[in-house]
């Protein structure tokens, strides 16, 4: 095992956080030596794990995209796009000498009596185990499992004699034209796949335990036209469309907390619109959760709805029975044969990429911690952790986490500090905890199965995760930290 490299700060991840936070750091701390750990020989996180046909966002790019960097396409984007804006930010930032790649992470321990962070790495290449050393660390590695997407048990489903594929793990030499196709679920992915697979496949199943809200409209938008028509800088055009597009999320948003009905009905009107007339959307595009306890799934241009109005694309709704050898039997009786199924399903949530974690060589638990404002964890130094919004695009929250943390440090530099350490205060030891995410408020399937696994939440703040960009992008900035919850000191080393 080769000699620790020495770091002020060390990234886990070169994804769309690590690659954001990146810049932060170089930008605002340009003396504090950092690197990115990354575990693929590539960059891109999700974007690069992802291949199905027609992966996109489902955030509009001006507020998925940085703060820092104008985005000058369409609002929903394709895969290669945006792994080219994240290589076009990590280029023009000088930032890929930054990353260690194929450096998969093993394990982290903190020395109370050192003051630092050893992470334990393996390469991906030749299996060579490497130290490296920080004083901080920032966990960006994102919250589900790259390696296995989530699939549930069915009765039968071993029996079945077709191919089956999850979207995470798509074969590149899958040859689905003429095909029966399956697709079990209903979430953006599912609405992504269907319309790109229609012209080649045979003919495509929709399978659907429970709809999804869907909405539409022109993969355009009219004010980043109208302003890029005066021929105004890049900057400023993106800089106008953000703010007017987070404006318009937090009134719909609001709205859909207020009146859900009406907004209910607004989008139920938009699908209906799309659709051939008589098409039952009440059936198919009706949740039983009001809108936004889930993501809401953007069809771009209605092409999910212009394959089904083509007849390439039926859908069904209803739970599944059992599978049979030739393919599926709904709660219903229906006999739905595929010679393909795709189980777009979801994933595995994974807590800091799974990895162990220890203080002084005792295991750290993370289901027993309490978030401090969904950045620091109770009892953990000298450790951020990077978890975007539900709703708002997760690059919001990117830019945000970076200044706080970057603050704090300097915070910890003006003081004589190198160590911080959030702190349940005394009148805090018996507060009541609560899930990171309340199920009331957001209830994805990943969060009902696993989500016992993340860490808990105060009462109060700043012991909370406020996953809403609105609030925080008004309290983080103004966020004091001497209140007593961080507990700052100067190692001994």
């Amino acid at each position: 095992m080769s000699q620790a490299e020495q770091f002020d700060i060390l990234i886990i991840g070169a994804g769309i956080s690590g690659i954001g936070v990146a810049h932060h750091v170089q930008e605002q701390l340009p003396d504090a030596k950092f690197a990115i750990l990354e575990a693929a020989g590539e960059i891109g996180g999700t974007w690069r794990i992802h291949t199905y046909p027609g992966i996109r966002s489902d955030s509009d790019l001006y507020t998925f995209g940085y703060r820092f960097k104008p985005w000058k396409g369409k609002p929903v984007a394709e895969r290669d796009k945006i792994l080219r804006y994240l290589n076009d930010v990590v280029d023009e930032n000088n930032l890929r000498d930054k990353i260690r790649f194929d450096t998969g992470v093993t394990g982290a321990n903190w020395s109370s009596e050192d003051g630092i962070w050893t992470i334990t790495t393996r390469d991906g290449q030749t299996g060579e185990e490497r130290v490296f050393q920080t004083k901080f660390l920032w966990m960006c590695q994102g919250y589900y499992d790259p390696s296995k997407g989530y699939t549930p048990d069915w009765p039968g489903f071993n029996e079945y004699k077709g191919q089956v594929v999850h979207p995470q793990t798509w074969p590149d030499d899958l040859d689905y034209t003429g095909k029966r196709v399956v697709v079990i679920g209903s979430g953006a992915t599912a609405a992504t796949l269907i319309p790109n697979m229609a012209d080649r496949a045979g003919h495509i199943t929709m399978v659907q335990r429970s709809p999804t809200y869907f909405w539409t409209g022109p993969n355009r938008n009219k004010l980043a036209d109208f302003l890029r028509a005066l021929r105004l800088p890049d900057k400023f055009v993106h800089r106008m469309v953000r703010w007017w597009k987070l404006k318009d999320d937090q009134l719909i948003h609001g709205m859909a907390k207020r009146k859900p009905d009406m907004v209910r009905q607004k989008l139920l009107d938009g699908v209906r619109a799309a659709l051939p007339e008589g098409f039952d959307v009440d059936t198919h595009f009706s949740p039983s959760y009001r809108p936004w306890q889930q993501r809401l799934a953007y069809v771009p241009d209605a092409d999910l709805f212009k394959a089904m109005s083509s007849g390439k694309v039926s859908v069904v709704t209803d739970s599944i029975e059992r599978f049979t050898e030739s393919g599926l039997i709904t709660g219903s009786g229906e006999q739905v044969d595929a010679d393909i199924i795709i189980t777009a399903t979801g994933f595995n949530l994974s807590v800091m990429g799974g990895l162990p974690f220890s203080i002084d060589g005792e295991p750290f638990d993370f289901s027993k911690a309490v978030s401090y404002r969904g950045v620091l964890l109770s009892d953990l130094p000298n450790m951020a952790h990077m978890f975007g919004y539900l709703r708002s695009s997760w690059t919001l929250r990117v830019d945000l986490v970076s200044d706080f943390v970057i603050r704090m440090l300097k915070h910890m530099r003006a003081n004589g500090a190198d160590v911080v350490v959030p702190t349940l205060r005394d009148n805090e030891q018996d507060m009541a905890l609560q899930p990171w995410v309340s199920e009331d408020e957001f209830n994805p399937g990943y969060l009902k199965r696993l989500g016992h696994l993340l860490p808990k939440q105060g009462a109060h703040e700043p012991w909370q995760f406020v996953s809403d960009y609105y609030v925080e992008s008004k309290t983080l900035p103004k966020a004091r930290f001497d209140d007593g919850a961080l507990v700052f000191h100067k190692s001994q080393d």
